[in-house]
């Protein structure tokens, strides 16, 4: 029922409670840094909830509330025609682009010394307008055609990463802001998102880029809140007329409304910088946790801007650099099925070749038969391929306008492709897999992963020559590759006697190895290297490992029943202890590191952040505990050290502003 207005004190209150949700919600989605627990953060938005459901003319447009959505019934897009238009970019895809951009922007302000630029990542998603009055959110539009925008302010109200209401700046105060930016998902948000459509049965997303998109144009903005959007802001639509001197002016006080801005962008660089940051982000844009598909390069100057002006399509002051594509459509020509060292049948599909980002690819992992299931994946069909970095190409989902009724449908083998025993599949498990433990294909796979680099590390044992010794049948097991000769190996394809002799020595030069390691060069399901380096460091015995039981294990931090059970299994079984047996017999000694403890950093908090080369976060944390330090999730003044990553992000800007020490992969090393 409701009220027919609210008291002094619960104006107070209800004032109050909107400030301070907005404030934490800047705290937490912005700086990464709350201060309150979400349980207190969840009891003030339900009291201020109940208060605005009692008096809904009360509600205000930089309420928190609003960021929850509303009815379909009060959010019929409309369209929006703006003054400034929103100009496309145009684009360089090579540097000698950039080196002409660059020259042509020299010629045209007369200015031939060294033009600054500020260069930011071009963020893969869906460009929006939002505007303000009077530090208050009134509007926002979707880009459109540039001029003519669609509506979308209940939309863009639910995302976390956009104020409501501008932060004050003794700065800059303006009675009108049109601030543009990029709303986005990033990698982790779609993974869950698409895996949450996956289970409704409702139709995948191809990219991150049309889920935004999407997103945003929905009609019910209470599905909108669903979704994991995160907006960056990237400059106003009147630089010049508002008095700034130049762009990087203008990110900064953005971010001092309390707008997300970039930590990737460097600002007054000259060309020779632009070229090589351009470079360095083509190569290390997968270990983004967001999509990017280039560079912007924005002359930093807001009177060389407005001199160098615009055509009709686009301004001449700033450029689009593109990276090299990393997904494309193409056709599944067959599906064969690989057999891994576990006995795993995993269905491939065999492509139409074609390029993505600059390697051709001709085949792309589909995991199961879930996953085929799942996704209507068909022999013939037109489907979404994508490659991220190092990892296997994967269907994102297919392409179901292109069906034309040559398609068929694709069934796993109920024998082993390779060794024809019965497959079985477990109850609660996606995979299929081969009974057999001698098949050849599960031997293969299992020495692969003995000598690889994880484990013992043979220098020159590759692929091939793998699956050369197993289908002679010279190699059976592990302990096979401690008995070859010579002249065994002389008589394979590409081997001649230096070779020869040169493996040889390569195999005795790894018989010294670290127990985690052997541990890991198993294979034992389930034990990756950092359980393998958990066992190692609790047991520091191979003996008291076998005769471990699976509570003694499970009972390890960080080890699971499943992993437990898998690891007793390993060690019961009499034909592995007879391999590890001949192992020993063979020289193989197996070192236990020292135990790391000391005091040298009592008392000091360190927080972590962004990724590391060959190291987990749970490593970097386990490394400062052993020596006396504590860890925090958050930058505070009581922070000692901020241990800093790849992509590192907020953190990282907080830290820099507190004057915390910030050390980076060689401070870890040293540990």
């Amino acid at each position: 029922m409701e009220k027919a207005s609210l008291t002094s004190t619960e104006n107070k209150r209800v004032s109050y409670l909107r400030s301070e949700l907005n404030k934490h919600n800047y705290k937490y989605y912005i700086l990464n840094d709350p201060d309150i627990s979400d349980f207190e953060y969840d009891s003030m938005m339900q009291e201020l909830i109940a208060f605005e459901k009692q008096n809904p003319l009360n509600v205000t447009s930089d309420s928190p509330t609003l960021r929850v959505g509303i009815s379909p019934v009060d959010n019929k897009l409309g369209n929006y025609i703006r003054s400034i238009p929103m100009l496309s970019l145009s684009n360089a895809f090579n540097e000698s682009d950039i080196i002409e951009f660059d020259q042509r922007v020299k010629k045209l302000t007369g200015d031939m010394s060294d033009v600054l630029y500020t260069v930011e990542p071009k963020l893969d998603g869906a460009a929006v307008e939002i505007i303000y009055e009077n530090g208050i959110l009134t509007l926002s539009a979707t880009r459109g055609d540039g001029i003519e925008g669609e509506i979308i302010t209940p939309n863009v109200r639910t995302i976390k990463t956009v104020p409501l209401k501008l932060s004050k700046n003794r700065d800059f105060s303006f009675p009108r802001l049109e601030v543009r930016g990029e709303v986005i998902i990033d990698k982790s948000g779609f993974e869950k998102l698409n895996q949450f459509r996956l289970s409704e049965n409702l139709p995948l997303f191809a990219n991150p880029r049309n889920a935004a998109a999407g997103s945003l144009r929905q009609l019910d903005s209470r599905k909108t809140a669903k979704r994991p959007l995160i907006m960056f802001a990237y400059g106003i639509s009147n630089p010049f007329e508002l008095g700034f001197f130049s762009h990087w002016d203008v990110l900064c006080a953005l971010k001092k409304f309390g707008f997300n801005v970039n930590s990737h962008i460097k600002h007054k660089i000259p060309v020779k910088e632009v070229l090589k940051l351009c470079k360095e982000f083509s190569e290390k844009r997968f270990l983004l946790d967001y999509e990017i598909d280039g560079m912007v390069i924005k002359v930093d100057s807001i009177k060389n801007q407005k001199k160098l002006g615009a055509t009709s399509r686009s301004p001449r002051w700033a450029n689009a650099y593109k990276f090299k594509a990393v997904q494309a459509t193409t056709k599944i020509l067959d599906i064969e099925v690989s057999v891994g060292r576990t006995g795993t049948l995993t269905p491939v599909a065999i492509l139409e070749p074609v390029d993505i980002g600059g390697v051709v690819v001709g085949r792309a992992t589909l995991h199961n038969e879930d996953e085929i299931a799942k996704k209507d994946i068909m022999i013939n069909d037109t489907v979404f391929v994508q490659r991220a970095g190092e990892v296997i190409p994967e269907i994102v989902k297919v392409v179901l306008s292109k069906r034309n009724g040559e398609e068929k449908l694709f069934k796993l083998p109920k024998l082993c492709p390779v060794c024809g025993s019965l497959v079985v599949r477990h109850k609660g498990e996606s995979a299929v897999r081969c009974v057999n433990a001698v098949c050849k294909a599960q031997v293969k796979e299992r020495i692969k992963h003995f000598v690889s680099k994880g484990g013992f590390d043979i220098d020159g044992f590759g692929d091939k020559l793998v699956d050369q010794l197993v289908t002679k049948g010279i190699i059976n097991n592990f302990a096979d590759i401690f008995e070859l000769k010579s002249d065994q190996l002389q008589e394979l394809d590409r081997m001649g006697k230096k070779s020869a002799e040169n493996l040889i020595k390569a195999i005795e030069a790894r018989k010294n190895i670290s127990f985690y390691r052997f541990l890991f060069a198993f294979g034992i399901r389930y034990v990756g290297e950092n359980t393998a380096k958990l066992l190692s460091d609790f047991f520091r015995s191979l003996d008291r490992l076998i005769e471990a039981d699976s509570k003694t294990i499970e009972n390890i931090d960080g080890i699971g029943h499943i992993a437990a059970g898998s690891i007793v299994d390993f060690f019961k079984n009499r034909e592995n202890i007879e391999i590890i047996d001949r192992l020993i017999k063979h020289g193989i000694t197996i070192k236990v590191l020292a135990e790391k403890r000391s005091t040298e950093f009592e008392g000091k908090i360190f927080v972590i952040t962004g990724k590391f080369e060959n190291l987990t976060r749970a490593d970097v944390k386990k490394m400062i505990e052993n020596k006396g330090g504590k860890t925090s999730s958050s930058v505070s003044k009581k922070t000692d050290y901020l241990i800093a990553g790849e992509s590192a992000g907020s953190k990282l800007d907080k830290a820099e502003k507190l004057g915390i020490k910030i050390v980076d992969q060689s401070f870890i090393k040293q540990f």
